[in-house]
């Protein structure tokens, strides 16, 4: 499968757009490429990380902050309808409704986001309008598409007919149940560090496909889907985000490097934490990311199948994380 394999995007390509330039057999027991120290680096999740670093790498090359670098980078996954697990052409809940989660954070601590947002492509925009320019955290719902429109976002139509025509496929039988690994859960989540050494996050999806109107995951949610500290490091997931938020997986890897284990260690521990505590955890996949201080990266997921895309010195590779289930 081309996602079970390694990327090599030069730097070339990602100054003007995203080609892959070589390709190579990945294993998943191999760590990721050595950063260097006070170099910018980005990590997020998944193949449409590679475009999504792409983005964000145009910005920190420039000399340009962390937090700019990952709103663009998550904007690229939620604008392409071929992403099915991100804004525009995510799939739908069971009620054919697509419904956004995003938050964000910044190398102050600063924190925003939105949840359960109709109509509106980009959640990671509004999530960071929340952040600054309200005295809030979260907003939801309708609050929350009436907060975008006042700022000047528009209200589009986030179902398109390929989704439309698969949860049309899906009503014939009308069952909820995630299949690990099937793009219905692949949130993107980013980290990154720009050159001042600053830190931030961003986290965006559209949820599990046919989830019941109204569910919110993981992603939304400071210290589950996302936690960043400019002292330590940041930490994201992806995958199905009620084990997620059962064990709050990105404040646990966070807090586990301030207490000297390195973002790899971190993120095995934080499944880990899962397999100890939830007896069914077989039944989902959950992958984490994690990059401390010094730009050092880990990953960590529970089934085999889970890639992530990591940009130092303007290269990106896509690897395979390794993972606690070896089917």
């Amino acid at each position: 499968m081309i996602d079970r394999r390694r990327f090599i995007v030069q730097s070339l390509s990602l100054g003007a757009g995203v080609s892959l330039l070589g390709l190579s057999a990945c294993s998943r027991a191999k760590g990721p490429a050595q950063t260097i120290k006070g170099q910018p680096v980005i990590i997020s999740t998944w193949r449409h990380g590679v475009e999504a670093n792409g983005a964000a790498w145009k910005i920190l090359k420039n000399g340009g902050r962390a937090l700019d670098a990952v709103e663009a980078g998550v904007r690229v996954s939620e604008a392409d309808p071929e992403v099915m697990s991100v804004g525009y052409g995510g799939h739908p809940d069971r009620d054919g409704k697509v419904t956004l989660d995003a938050c964000i954070m910044d190398e102050k601590g600063n924190a925003g986001a939105v949840c359960f947002l109709e109509h509106i492509m980009h959640p990671i925009s509004v999530a960071r309008l929340v952040m600054e320019k309200t005295p809030h955290v979260m907003l939801s719902g309708q609050g929350a598409l009436e907060f975008a429109l006042d700022n000047g976002f528009l209200k589009e139509n986030l179902l398109t007919e390929k989704a439309k025509t698969l949860w049309e496929e899906w009503l014939k039988n009308g069952k909820y149940k995630p299949v690990i690994n099937i793009e219905n859960h692949d949130t993107i989540s980013m980290l990154a560090i720009d050159a001042e050494g600053h830190l931030s996050g961003a986290c965006t999806t559209s949820g599990a496909a046919y989830k019941m109107h109204g569910r919110v995951g993981d992603s939304p949610i400071i210290g589950a889907g996302l936690y960043c500290d400019n002292e330590v490091g940041g930490a994201a997931a992806t995958g199905q985000g009620e084990l997620v938020m059962k064990t709050l997986g990105s404040f646990l890897i966070v807090e586990l490097m301030r207490n000297g284990a390195s973002p790899q260690q971190a993120c095995e521990e934080a499944v880990l934490r899962i397999v100890k505590r939830i007896p069914d955890y077989r039944e989902s996949q959950i992958g984490y990311i994690a990059i401390d201080k010094s730009g050092q990266t880990g990953a960590y997921c529970l089934h085999p199948g889970f890639d992530y895309a990591l940009t130092s010195q303007g290269n990106t590779i896509l690897y395979d994380a390794p993972c606690f289930l070896k089917e």
